[in-house]
């Protein structure tokens, strides 16, 4: 019978397996940086959506980088809990497979919004005459349409591969989901092509943006530099680093799993790794732009009064026809 056709085998997932004494911590401890994952990207879309002060650029993207990171912790972390607490371990074919699609798709989706957040922090401090200019709603919203579209239609391509394999057995992943480049090594086939058809696609998503992003931020350490006063360099620090800070992590552990050679990694070091960018980074991205961003913080706070107020004349809901764009000058 041909497995691939009727996807009716599982893959076992090793994950945690080997940890004996501590899964009821870990399984605690999880769930609870799942739920404060969730809440917490949540909170920062209601926050923009519901704070005109907050109708801006910047805030649109890390609305997006919010909604992806929901996404992304969901595709992993339920069934990890699961695996942890009844110590199964097995993911049906299809389910794997949609792991690894939204993985793909939402990984690069958010690489490349990455990219976007720092070209709109070079337009608002390096070029910041022509930023309302160029960075108009239409130009935001085609942007992270091109970010999600790009993100499909890569995932689409590349775990589109898998379906062309032939699995026999074992169905073993040393892993907690199912990471692309270790389903392919359980296939029958000679994936050596496919292996590295898939590093090149890495390296081309991951290092150009990279360097796109080096490139941007080079350019605005100068001109921050350049800035006579202090509040406006502290003013551009701020709304500079919540971003770097996300875009190191982010990118730090994606060179250091998918582009650097493996020679040396062990499998629990790149699972080490993996938990950065899979569960360090959409748990870190709300806590970092609300403890180091004022406006958030302030928005946050009219919020919670707005809720508890008795009055009746709160602010509408924002809708795209009132959508306001602000320019940050320094």
């Amino acid at each position: 019978m041909d497995n691939n056709k009727t996807l009716d085998w599982e893959f076992y997932l090793q994950g945690f397996q080997d940890v004996h004494n501590g899964k009821t911590i870990i399984f605690l401890s999880f769930l609870v940086i799942y739920i404060t994952t969730l809440a917490g990207n949540t909170l920062i879309i209601a926050i923009v959506v519901t704070s005109p002060i907050l109708h801006s650029p910047m805030y649109f993207f890390i609305c997006n980088l919010s909604f992806g990171e929901i996404i992304f912790t969901s595709n992993i972390i339920p069934n990890m809990l699961g695996d942890v607490l009844t110590e199964d371990g097995t993911i049906s074919a299809e389910g794997c497979f949609t792991q690894i699609f939204l993985f793909g798709c939402i990984s690069v989706t958010e690489c490349f919004l990455l990219t976007i957040m720092s070209y709109d922090r070079y337009l608002a401090i390096c070029i910041p005459l022509q930023y309302c200019t160029i960075m108009d709603f239409t130009f935001c919203r085609k942007l992270s349409i091109g970010a999600w579209s790009a993100g499909l239609m890569l995932s689409i391509a590349s775990s589109s591969l898998i379906y062309i394999l032939k699995f026999c057995g074992p169905y073993i992943i040393d892993h907690y989901f199912c990471d692309f480049l270790l389903v392919l090594k359980l296939s029958c086939l000679d994936t050596a092509m496919i292996d590295l058809e898939t590093k090149i696609f890495s390296v081309l998503v991951i290092i150009p943006s990279f360097i796109f992003v080096f490139f941007t931020y080079f350019c605005i350490i100068k001109t921050i530099i350049k800035i006579p006063s202090s509040t406006g360099k502290q003013k551009a620090i701020s709304t500079c680093s919540s971003h770097l800070s996300v875009v190191s992590m982010y990118y730090g552990t994606l060179i250091a799993v998918y582009v650097a050679p493996h020679q040396g990694h062990s499998y629990n070091m790149n699972k080490i790794l993996s938990l950065l960018y899979t569960i360090g980074a959409p748990i870190s991205n709300p806590i970092i732009y609300s403890l180091r961003n004022q406006e958030i913080k302030k928005s946050f706070t009219k919020m919670i009064r707005r809720l508890f107020s008795s009055d009746e004349n709160c602010p509408t809901k924002m809708t795209i026809n009132n959508y306001k764009l602000s320019v940050h000058k320094y």
